[in-house]
């Protein structure tokens, strides 16, 4: 699902992380305006219904059927959404004129989502306010699962079910992504949190097998990179972009 966030000028879109939404980028929306006429997309199963099967391979072609109405797009994505981006970009090169991956590497194989599903079912939902989600969350996941959480009568919760977004990062436990990587040929930036979610060093090799490309590590930010260092983030990205054509 799209949204019109306004501006004009090239096509950027903006593609949210697993258990995210459009909303996520709401803080960045208003400077890239700057840059281009900015959308932002919910993928399936977040505030929309989730896919009959949870695969890559149904992701990126939902989000290529996105694309197709856009035309070709700067794409912006953080974790799950900079996955799908690449792959997209893999596939149609002709709809992405460039690139930004946000902490996110092709090669999860081994690792599960056990513990982490685990964590999510013991959450105490529903929230009873929005206080009480920064407070267990802290002000930066806080914000972005007030961002993407759904609100009821009894408080916050978790816009969808915890086995849907449990079997999406158990699916990239037993696969790799990096042929979908060596395929893309639109501009790249690459943004990693010096405490990074993905295996140490995947990062920099993505960028050493894409010659032209830029990789940026961010010190003291983890996963949520665009929102823990807002302005470091925001600095590389408007580089990237005025560097395009």
């Amino acid at each position: 699902m799209l949204y019109d966030e306004g501006g004009s000028g090239r096509s950027i879109l903006l593609l949210h992380g697993l258990m995210g939404s459009a909303a996520t980028w709401r803080r960045q929306v208003p400077w890239l305006r700057e840059f281009g006429h900015v959308h932002t997309y919910d993928a399936p199963g977040h505030r929309r219904p989730p896919p009959p099967e949870p695969t890559t391979e149904y992701f990126v072609a939902d989000l290529l059927e996105h694309l197709d109405r856009l035309g070709p797009s700067v794409l912006i994505g953080h974790s799950m959404g900079a996955l799908h981006g690449w792959c997209a970009a893999a596939q149609r090169p002709d709809l992405v004129t460039g690139l930004v991956v946000e902490d996110i590497a092709p090669d999860f194989r081994g690792r599960t989502a056990d513990d982490w599903a685990t964590m999510m079912r013991a959450w105490p939902q529903p929230f009873p306010d929005a206080d009480a989600v920064l407070e267990f969350f802290g002000d930066v996941a806080g914000q972005y699962f007030l961002d993407s959480f759904v609100r009821s009568e009894d408080g916050w919760r978790l816009h969808g079910e915890v086995d849907f977004f449990e079997s999406i990062s158990q699916e990239w436990g037993t696969r790799h992504f990096w042929d979908e990587w060596e395929a893309v040929t639109a501009p790249v930036l690459l943004i990693e949190g010096e405490h990074t979610i993905t295996t140490a060093g995947q990062m920099q090799q993505m960028h050493s097998d894409k010659p032209g490309s830029t990789h940026i590590r961010i010190e003291k930010a983890a996963h949520l990179i665009h929102d823990e260092a807002p302005q470091r983030y925001r600095t590389a990205v408007e580089e990237f972009l005025r560097a395009l054509r």
